[in-house]
C-alpha cells in the first residue's frame, strides 16, 4: 500500500485493536499482550502521522482540528503506556483517541486547492491570527481531554475505594491525590490558552462581522459557555476550595462542551456559512 492510500480507517483500526488488547490485559495480564498493545499503538500513530503529512487536512477545519487533537493524545497514550505500563492507562486514553478519530471521519474533508487549506508555515495577516486562534484552542483542548481522563480515573478509583476493592486486583489506577493533581494541572494549563484563543476569536469576529451571525453563532456560544465553565471550576477550586467528585463531574461537563465546540462549524473557518 502506498502512503497516499492511508485512510482514517487504517489508524482507527489500529487504535481499536490496541484498545481491545488493553481491555484484555485488564482481565488477563500478559507480557506478550502488553507488547502487542504497544505495537498496535505505534502502528496507529505512524499511520496517523503519515495521513496528516500526506493529506494535510486544514487545521482550521473540523476534521483537521479533531485529527490533530487525536494525534497529540495518541502520543500521550504511548508515553503513558511506557512509563505507567502497570496501570490501566490505555483503557481510559484510547477511547478518547478513537472517539475523536471517528468524529473526524464523520466530517470528511473534500480535497481543495483553495486558500482555505493554508499551510501553517505560510501564513500572514488575518490568516496568521486565524491559525493562532485554532492552535491555541487545540492546545487548550488537549488540557481539557487530559483533565477529563483524570476525572474518569478519579471517579472509578473513588468508587473502588468505597466498595473496598482488594488492592492489586482489577484496575490499577493512580491514587486519588495524584489524579486530582493531574486534573488541576491540566485545567490550569488549558484555561489561559483557551482565554487567549477566545480573545483572538472575538477580535477576528469584530473585524469580520459581515460573515458572522454574531454572538448567536453556535461555535462562539459553545466556546463562551466552555470558558465560563472553566472559570467556575477555577473559582470553585481556589475560591471555595472544592475538590474531589464535584470537580471531576464538572470537568466531564467541560469535555462534553468541548466536543460540541469541535464539531460545530462557524463562518470564520473553511467550510463555514458564507
Amino acid at each position: 500500500m502506498t502512503i497516499d492510500r492511508i485512510t482514517i480507517f487504517c489508524f482507527a483500526a489500529s487504535y481499536t485493536l490496541a484498545l481491545c488488547l488493553e481491555l484484555l490485559q485488564l482481565l488477563r495480564p500478559r507480557a506478550f499482550q502488553r507488547l502487542l498493545c504497544s505495537i498496535c499503538g505505534i502502528a496507529g500513530l505512524l499511520a496517523h502521522t503519515l495521513f496528516l503529512l500526506v493529506q494535510h487536512p486544514a487545521l482550521v477545519s473540523r476534521q483537521g482540528s479533531l485529527l490533530f487533537l487525536a494525534w497529540i493524545l495518541a502520543v500521550f497514550y504511548l508515553y503513558g503506556s511506557i512509563h505507567y505500563r502497570r496501570s490501566a492507562w490505555g483503557a481510559f486514553v484510547l477511547p478518547v483517541v478513537l472517539g475523536l478519530t471517528i468524529l473526524a471521519h464523520a466530517f470528511d474533508q473534500p480535497s481543495s486547492s483553495s486558500a482555505d487549506s493554508q499551510s501553517i508555515f505560510a501564513l500572514h495577516g488575518e490568516g496568521f491570527w486565524r491559525m493562532l486562534h485554532v492552535i491555541l484552542f487545540v492546545l487548550a483542548s488537549v488540557g481539557v481531554c487530559i483533565a477529563f481522563i483524570a476525572s474518569l480515573m478519579y471517579l472509578v478509583q473513588a468508587r473502588r475505594l468505597r466498595s473496598k476493592a482488594i488492592p492489586g486486583q482489577g484496575l490499577r489506577l493512580f491514587s486519588l491525590e495524584r489524579l486530582e493533581a493531574m486534573n488541576r494541572r491540566a485545567i490550569n494549563a488549558a484555561f489561559p490558552l483557551l482565554s487567549a484563543g477566545l480573545l483572538i476569536g472575538i477580535a477576528l469576529m469584530l473585524e469580520d462581522r459581515d460573515r458572522l451571525e454574531g454572538w448567536t453563532d453556535p461555535r462562539i456560544l459553545s466556546t463562551l459557555v466552555l470558558w465560563l465553565v472553566f472559570a467556575v471550576m477555577l473559582y470553585l477550586r481556589y475560591g471555595v476550595h472544592l475538590h474531589g467528585r464535584r470537580v471531576a463531574l464538572l470537568t466531564i461537563v467541560a469535555f462534553a462542551l468541548l466536543l460540541l465546540t469541535l464539531v460545530t462549524q462557524h463562518s470564520l473557518t473553511p467550510g463555514g456559512r458564507p
